[in-house]
């Protein structure tokens, strides 16, 4: 409804970001999540991430650290930065 209300919805950020209807849908209900997803969302409702999902973002942080994440990847492949991924 917020989207609505700005203009926007579900739909149009699905054909902006170039992925299925269904995938934002269901980042938008919680049962998936992409960072990308989330945060054209929250642009479009002019709010960070964490404003509309604060339980994905426990920590406080702006909704755009990805270090966050469990088991962030450092270059390709998790573990230490290598020349060979990086």
């Amino acid at each position: 409804m917020r989207l609505r209300l700005a203009g926007s919805s579900l739909a149009d950020v699905a054909r902006e970001l170039g992925v299925a209807g269904t995938t934002v849908t269901s980042v938008s209900q919680g049962y998936r999540r992409s960072r990308r997803i989330e945060a054209a969302i929250a642009a479009k409702l002019d709010v960070r991430p964490r404003d509309l999902w604060p339980e994905r973002y426990p920590d406080g942080g702006g909704g755009d650290d990805r270090s966050t994440l469990p088991g962030a990847l450092d270059c390709i492949g998790g573990g230490p930065p290598s020349p060979i991924f990086c």
